[in-house]
């Protein structure tokens, strides 16, 4: 059977989320100044990025909703007590810096567009739909996926099969017939082909092995790998 649709992930996958959000924390720092505890700025990041990591993971497992997870890696970061409200105003001053940083990553349009007369397209994400949806009309792309489904409003999180399955449900396709896309290896690729789907996983670091996985190293190897051939306009014949 044929892939017919193509489910993306969305942050470090079609949209470069840790290049924003470093550059919007170097902006933060640079206004807030570097918190207590702190050696420099690179450290500050790379503490950043294992907060947002830890707090992402409570999330997913339901121990945390999503505001929630927000707050508490503000307080955990800048390690003062905080009130709901402090929290919020903090991590709002960093998501106007994070946000004027928001971009795609260059290999995603084309690699779109050689799919767009062959597959169709979705999104599912472990973030809220507020969220998502915003970010991909702020990038111009809303309009490419036919659904957008993601884990706060679902109730379940990738790897969970109940999620990949409810994007299958979205575009009324079986799960043989539907691949899914993204940068990480268990999370997303494994995830997917545990639920039944082609799961690919995008090495963008070249962090190889992982030989039982498909692993692509950018999107423009994907429409190749769904055997769409772009000089005939063949239709894929993956799967």
């Amino acid at each position: 059977m044929a892939i017919k649709a193509v489910v993306w992930d969305i942050d470090d996958t079609i949209f470069d989320y840790t290049g924003a959000d470093t550059e919007g924390l170097r902006r933060t720092l640079d206004d807030e100044g570097l918190p207590h505890g702190y050696l420099s700025a690179e450290d500050a990041l790379r503490r950043w990025r294992e907060l947002t990591d830890r707090h992402w993971a409570r999330f997913a497992a339901g121990a945390v909703d999503f505001q929630g997870q927000r707050r508490d890696r503000v307080r955990d970061f800048l390690g003062r007590v905080l009130s709901d409200a402090e929290a919020d105003a903090w991590f709002g001053r960093h998501v106007a810096h994070y946000e004027a940083a928001w971009s795609l990553f260059p290999d995603f349009l084309p690699a779109f567009d050689r799919l767009s007369g062959t597959h169709r397209h979705a999104v599912l994400s472990n973030s809220s739909i507020h969220n998502q949806d915003r970010k991909l009309r702020a990038l111009g792309v809303r309009e490419l996926f036919e659904a957008v489904i993601c884990a706060a409003e679902l109730g379940v999180s990738k790897p969970e099969a109940a999620a990949f399955l409810a994007a299958c449900d979205a575009l009324g396709l079986p799960p043989r017939d539907v691949a899914y896309v993204g940068d990480h290896p268990d999370v997303d690729a494994r995830g997917a082909a545990e639920a039944g789907l082609t799961g690919i996983w995008l090495d963008r670091s070249g962090r190889g092995g992982r030989p039982e996985l498909l692993r692509i190293a950018a999107l423009g190897e994907l429409p190749g790998l769904l055997g769409v051939d772009t000089r005939f306009g063949a239709p894929s014949t993956f799967g």
